[in-house]
């Protein structure tokens, strides 16, 4: 009896999954590239994905044969048992051009995702607006989407850039809470064949858009991988550490083992004179679980690391100062870089940990013609809307202004200095020079003297002698210390989750 309407349903499913055809899809094999449902397929749980919108086409007649699925691949599927909602673009259907369609499959993902508590993860390639639909008046000024892009941070979003990613792809990209990119990809306001005709010369599409640009200094993508699999692990890997949305505290995991087990080294690597760098990374990965230091934008305002890590087996993170760039100096770029990280963990119930040894703010005519008075005040209001626990442990040395942006004077909840502190308005030497105007090398022992009154009471136990530091502590304690204090201010009250009073803040510099 039902036989005519099975056969329409197979022969339409076959349709749907056949995407844009063997040519292409082979095409994209001999590429070494996924495509859309191959991406999907690695990305969520074995057997988990329901697809949503497997059977829309474009809206215009003539096309529709031509439009499987309308070039975008919707539906929900599991990480790690946890639900999602994905959105993959097939670039072999009219290069996953956005069309009203299409759009509406994305904006009922984004919508069931926002109800639901998934977070919302697209997986980018496409073109841009599908030309001709949207020309004319009609096509591009008609509808009512005043909230296509607000983000109010309900669930987290994540955005991988996999190939030429123009328009809508380019644009959750810049909106997402985590920016991984394929090598190779590209991504843009517009295509480079439009930029060329635009700018009448030829452009070079890695210059336009490509993964050294947004990871050194746009700042946008998080993490450049060698392939579609890194890209998309990457994202398994970072959802890992947050909640599946705003109201819930992030999940907690079994500690490896062997973590902590040779914090001790930190004498090793940490020199005690001011003037010598390291690489904190090193120190960070003796304090936190083991292989959990999950580090964001490390391409980028590169005298701050900013990581997901856990402890105990719980999610925080982590903005410490890295003395291998810059002497640890703070840019305007770090800036903004530390503050979407705040915003990030604030948003979803990480507690922030501030790790210091910074000598002050860079000072120079590159920063001010960035905004570094902007984006320190930026940093400072981020600071004081976070509602997370926040700690600071100083390691070796704190300077100016900055001392307060890294959770001193009463920023923190809790202030802890390692015995080799140092908490000063500036460098002793530096000062020597500005307040007397004596040099070292013209004149070593007045230079001494007036060093030594420079010095006074800015060691470890000076700071608390004045309740500026709640704790001075061994560096092999930190994590003991850590553990503790965190158990102490978490958020009882609210079951984990804080106020989010940045759930808002734009993060798309």
């Amino acid at each position: 009896m039902f036989e005519r309407h099975i056969e329409e349903f197979e022969q339409r499913t076959r349709e749907a999954m056949s995407m844009g055809g063997p040519e292409k899809l082979e095409a994209r094999k001999v590429q070494g590239v996924l495509n859309a449902r191959e991406r999907i397929d690695r990305l969520v749980d074995a057997g988990t994905f329901l697809e949503a919108g497997r059977f829309a086409t474009s809206i215009r007649p003539e096309v529709r044969d031509r439009t499987p699925a309308d070039g975008k691949i919707t539906g929900y599927g599991r990480i790690g048992g946890r639900e999602v909602a994905v959105v993959s673009n097939d670039f072999t259907v009219m290069g996953a051009s956005s069309s009203s369609v299409n759009t509406s499959k994305v904006g009922h993902m984004k919508h069931v995702a926002t109800r639901r508590g998934l977070p919302m993860v697209f997986l980018g390639e496409s073109t841009g607006a599908r030309m001709p639909d949207v020309m004319g008046a009609a096509g591009v000024g008609s509808g009512d989407r005043p909230t296509q892009y607000r983000r109010t941070r309900e669930t987290p979003w994540v955005s991988a850039v996999l190939g030429h990613c123009y328009g809508s792809s380019s644009w959750y990209a810049a909106l997402a809470d985590f920016v991984v990119m394929r090598k190779g990809a590209i991504t843009a306001v517009s295509s480079v064949k439009l930029t060329s005709m635009a700018i009448s010369e030829e452009v070079d599409p890695e210059s336009l858009g490509g993964w050294r640009l947004h990871t050194e200094t746009t700042g946008m993508v998080d993490l450049a991988v060698d392939s579609d699999e890194e890209a998309l692990d990457a994202v398994k890997k970072f959802l890992s550490y947050l909640p599946s949305h705003h109201n819930e505290a992030p999940p907690v995991y079994a500690v490896p083992a062997g973590s902590g087990a040779e914090i001790g080294k930190i004498l090793d690597i940490l020199p005690e004179s001011r003037s010598r760098v390291y690489d904190v990374r090193k120190i960070l990965a003796l304090i936190y679980d083991k292989d959990s230091v999950f580090e964001l934008k490390a391409r980028f305002g590169k005298s701050i690391v900013t990581a997901l890590a856990r402890l105990d087996g719980k999610t925080v993170g982590v903005v410490a100062s890295n003395p291998i760039a810059k002497g640890g100096a703070i840019d305007p770029d770090s800036c903004a870089k530390v503050v979407s990280f705040m915003v990030l963990c604030d948003s979803f119930n990480i507690p922030l940990v501030f790790m210091v040894d910074q000598p002050g703010f860079l000072i120079g005519v590159e920063g001010e013609r960035k905004g570094a008075i902007g984006r320190v005040m930026n940093w400072m209001n981020a600071l004081s809307l976070v509602t997370v626990p926040k700690i600071s442990v100083v390691m070796r040395k704190s300077y100016g202004q900055a001392v307060l942006n890294m959770g001193g004077g009463g920023n923190a909840d809790e202030v802890a200095c390692w015995f080799s502190a140092e908490v000063n308005f500036m460098d002793p030497r530096s000062a020597v020079s500005i307040v007397h105007g004596v040099k070292e090398h013209d004149d070593p022992a007045r230079f001494g003297t007036l060093l030594g009154e420079m010095t006074k009471g800015t060691t470890a136990y000076d700071a608390a002698a004045v309740n500026a530091a709640h704790a001075v502590i061994h560096p092999a304690d930190t994590r003991a210390y850590l553990i503790r204090t965190l158990e102490i201010h978490q958020m009882r009250l609210s079951g984990g989750v804080g106020e989010h009073l940045m759930r808002t803040w734009p993060t798309s510099y």
